[in-house]
């Protein structure tokens, strides 16, 4: 039996079915939650304009938010044993705060303290609440790894259409006024989780730390590989989209627009994917978004005009329908160490974001955008070879 998390009502064991209600809040959650965290790209042109940066430094900014996962595992393996829903109550305002002061920094050094912030905070929410996510989702994990994510798209979705409008009525230095949301959304979740009875994985039990991470690695090993090919484009494209058009003669509003496009066919994609994995199995999934991706990308990055629409719609689909499935996969292979592995592949996860899309800005200073987004389309394709040294599916096993 799966020894990671116990609801309320002890006859509804984890075999028993998908707890909807406690899985709808944290979903919610993580929608105001990553909705805060993705004010970052729309209104990058603007940081870019009034502090006079570089793509480059454009790119460290995002860095700043995603080097605190390197905490990450250490989180795990607390969560593991300890009871850290705090975590996930606190998470949305102390994030919402932060992020919603960006416009008024006044100096690249005080908008990098902002984003460590925020980063710190998404670091404890997101190595505590997709672990209870998964304990409350019974043996639907792909399901509920899916909700988990559609949460994070809905709140990408409707970042940039939220900042550039607040940017329009409040102007840079009034967007501190949206912070309370995040607040709110604080409340709600201690309301509403306070009684949830939810037992970390181990209790407290001793662990062999070495042993478990030996374990781990024919897991964990191909997920690096898969996730540094993947890096440049889910990096990349989110953060560097609107830049990519609005130097192509795009407004702020078609480009800030444009990103809300994908993101909301990535909703779908997630919310689908994971399902699809339950039936199908995780690796068919993967193969299938994996080349899929690559291929809209190119063509998504040659064409012009009103074709890009629905490449890019059919771009978000495809691009983001297989990350409930490498947590799916995460997971399910150890159901007693489920927040110590979600935290290493969170860690893993950010941590080779913040380098990649660091080097795209690179690429992007030297070579231009367009390069850099063609080479992120082969680069992505160099990591379906480890897909195929996962594990298999296991319900299948």
């Amino acid at each position: 039996m799966i020894n990671s998390g116990v609801i309320e009502k002890p006859a509804q064991s984890e075999t028993s079915g998908f707890q909807t209600s406690p899985v709808l809040t944290i979903t919610g959650a993580h929608t105001i939650h990553d909705g805060y965290q993705g004010f970052l790209a729309p209104l990058l042109p603007l940081l870019i304009e009034k502090l006079s940066l570089s793509k480059t430094q454009a790119g460290f900014l995002s860095s700043f938010t995603l080097l605190p996962s390197l905490i990450q595992p250490f989180l795990g393996f607390i969560a593991d044993r300890k009871d850290m829903r705090w975590a996930v109550v606190l998470a949305p305002a102390v994030t919402g705060a932060v992020m919603s002061m960006i416009g008024i920094a006044p100096s690249y050094s005080i908008l990098a303290v902002f984003l460590l912030i925020g980063g710190f905070s998404s670091a404890f929410f997101h190595s505590v609440a997709p672990v209870m996510t998964g304990a409350l989702s019974g043996l639907k994990l792909g399901r509920g790894m899916s909700f988990w994510m559609v949460g994070g798209e809905l709140g990408r979705t409707l970042a940039p259409i939220v900042a550039v409008a607040a940017v329009g009525y409040l102007t840079l230095t009034g967007l501190p006024v949206i912070m309370v949301a995040g607040l709110l959304t604080s409340i709600i979740l201690y309301l509403r989780l306070r009684n949830v009875a939810y037992k970390p994985a181990n209790g407290g039990q001793d662990v062999n730390v070495p042993l478990v991470f030996r374990q781990m690695l024919p897991v964990i090993t191909p997920i690096m590989f898969l996730l540094i090919a993947r890096s440049f484009i889910s990096q990349g494209l989110p953060l560097y989209l609107p830049t990519f058009l609005t130097e192509q003669g795009s407004g702020l509003w078609l480009a800030g627009a444009s990103l809300s496009i994908m993101q909301v066919a990535g909703v779908a994609g997630a919310l689908l994917g994971g399902s699809i994995s339950d039936r199908l199995g995780r690796r068919v999934v993967m193969v299938v978004s994996t080349v899929a991706t690559s291929i809209l990308f190119f063509i998504f990055t040659s064409s012009s005009g009103w074709v890009r629409l629905p490449v890019l719609l059919l771009l978000g689909f495809a691009s983001l329908s297989i990350n409930p499935v490498i947590q799916a996969v995460v997971q399910e292979n150890f159901p007693e160490n489920r927040a110590l592995a979600n935290g290493i592949y969170m860690f893993l996860n950010f941590g080779v974001n913040a380098i990649s899309v660091v080097l795209v800005g690179l690429i992007g200073d030297k070579l231009g955008l367009q390069m850099a987004f063609y080479l992120s389309a082969g680069i992505l394709l160099l990591g379906l070879p480890f897909i195929f040294l996962l594990p298999r599916d296991a319900k299948r096993r």
